[in-house]
């Protein structure tokens, strides 16, 4: 597959913030991106179970306000909020609580989705950063602009994606993106280093450089 791994890259604005949720203390990655896409579309494409299966994972339960869905493998939660075309919200429930929120907003050459993941602080954010969320998420997003683009390939293989030499540039370069969101926060630059060079190790399986 010919990527343009520095394309996909520059076309993610991410953040990170700071937060609390039921009296915890939270910190908050997120991930934006436009897609040439209606409104409408996009919504569809994020939304519907047979579309979702098609650039991310399968999905099943109930996809309505106060539904519970489970994605295959994966995370699975509560559905808080849904507001179409708009607008969505989960709790996040894989090995503890955190929850998302998605927005779709009409943008310059398409929809803007902005997606955030808020996580309670904790020993995990520390040791990975951001990067332990969003480029997981980057990778998604990057699978849904490969499928609004080509609807009928098969969808991104992460496994193959995350081996192949532009999925590691690609993971690189999102990693290092999240050191800079990172920094811009208020992370210590060689603190926010550490961190991303053990989430890149993570989705690569390739050990830090002394991290």
């Amino acid at each position: 597959m010919e990527l343009d791994v520095s394309k996909h890259l520059n076309a993610t604005a991410r953040s990170v913030s700071s937060g609390e949720r039921e009296g915890l203390s939270t910190r908050a990655a997120t991930v934006a991106r436009t897609f040439p896409a209606t409104g409408d579309e996009l919504w569809h494409a994020v939304t519907n179970p047979d579309r979702i299966e098609r650039w991310f994972l399968p999905i099943s339960g109930e996809l309505k306000l106060g539904g519970r869905y489970q994605l295959g493998g994966n995370a699975g939660g509560v559905i808080t909020a849904c507001e179409p075309p708009s607008r969505f919200a989960a709790t996040w429930e894989f090995g503890g609580m955190s929850w998302l929120e998605v927005t779709l907003a009409a943008d310059a050459g398409g929809t803007r989705l902005t997606l955030t993941h808020d996580s309670p602080m904790s020993d995990h954010w520390t040791e990975y950063g951001p990067g332990a969320v969003g480029v997981g998420w980057e990778m998604g997003l990057l699978g849904l602009a490969l499928h609004l683009a080509s609807p009928q390939e098969p969808k991104l293989d992460e496994e193959a994606f995350a081996a192949s030499a532009a999925g590691k540039a690609f993971i690189a370069g999102s990693s290092d993106g999240w050191r800079q969101a990172a920094i811009a926060f208020g992370t210590q630059a060689n603190a926010a280093r550490k961190a991303a060079s053990r989430t890149t190790a993570f989705y690569t399986s390739v050990d830090p450089d002394s991290a």
